[in-house]
């Protein structure tokens, strides 16, 4: 294999890994970043190229009697999904089998992907407010209580944003998620502002639910990545467990200094 033969080769592994990097840091279930590696490597290609992928790391190699041997690993660590960006790798690898781009012309467009800003601030936390308000009413509160649940899930992310997330790990940010919105919703029904602290607690702690982790880990072990499946399975166990100590810890100082009104 010539010299140049071999630039390419690993300008296409790189390429291959960076596109898997941003799928997996981004919420997307293992299958599918294996699919896109091996597209890449085929439609440039690379025909002995591996990848296995585990929900916080990619390893990958390639090489045979015609090929030169390569090999790396790639630490991924378990973060936020955000769609926008899976999307935009998915719509990418469809163009790129059209011929529509070289190997650093997709790997450029990648780059713009993993550059992609999220959503602003104060979006995230209008949504998460909006968000309470109405699974509140869903689950069968009241008009009171979703107005209860709003004003939570808006304190809720903005402590996420500025207080859990920059200064917190994962397992105290989220106990003191739960505690925060357990101690509000307490306030606002021992103050007569909604009748059914359940759904108002219910509502406004749903902007902390792993959802998109949970249905994954459920999705890798379908697929019989059971080491994958069961790492995410376990980091959505620990949320949930998370947000339940914060919840219990803040009942038992409302009941107690509420004279056991939340009872």
């Amino acid at each position: 294999m010539s010299e140049a033969e071999n630039i390419k080769e690993n300008e296409v592994m790189e390429t291959a890994l960076l596109a898997g990097h941003i799928l997996l840091e981004n919420g997307a279930e293992i299958s599918r970043v294996e699919e896109t590696f091996d597209r890449i490597c085929s439609h440039y290609g690379v025909n002995s190229g591996n990848a296995f992928v585990l929900s916080n790391g990619i390893f990958t190699t390639v090489g045979d009697d015609r090929e030169k041997y390569y090999a790396k690993v790639q630490h991924i660590p378990v973060s936020a999904a955000r769609f926008n960006r899976v999307a935009a790798v998915n719509q990418l690898s469809r163009e790129m089998e059209t011929g529509k781009y070289t190997v650093s012309e997709l790997r450029e467009a990648l780059e713009r992907i993993k550059k992609m800003p999220g959503k602003k601030r104060r979006t995230q936390i209008a949504a998460s407010a909006v968000g309470s308000a109405a699974f509140c009413l869903l689950f069968g509160g009241s008009l009171w209580d979703a107005a209860a649940a709003f004003v939570s899930g808006l304190v809720l992310y903005v402590y996420i944003l500025y207080v859990s997330g920059p200064h917190l790990s994962k397992i105290v940010g989220n106990i003191g998620g739960g505690a925060l919105v357990t101690f509000l919703c307490g306030l606002f029904y021992m103050s007569g502002l909604g009748s059914r602290i359940d759904y108002m607690i219910i509502g406004s702690v749903m902007p902390m639910i792993p959802g998109v982790a949970f249905t994954n880990g459920i999705m890798d072990i379908a697929s019989c990545d059971y080491i994958s499946g069961a790492v995410r399975l376990l980091d959505a166990m620990l949320v949930f467990f998370g947000i339940a100590i914060g919840m219990g810890m803040a009942f038992t100082l409302l009941s107690a200094f509420g004279g056991g009104i939340l009872l």
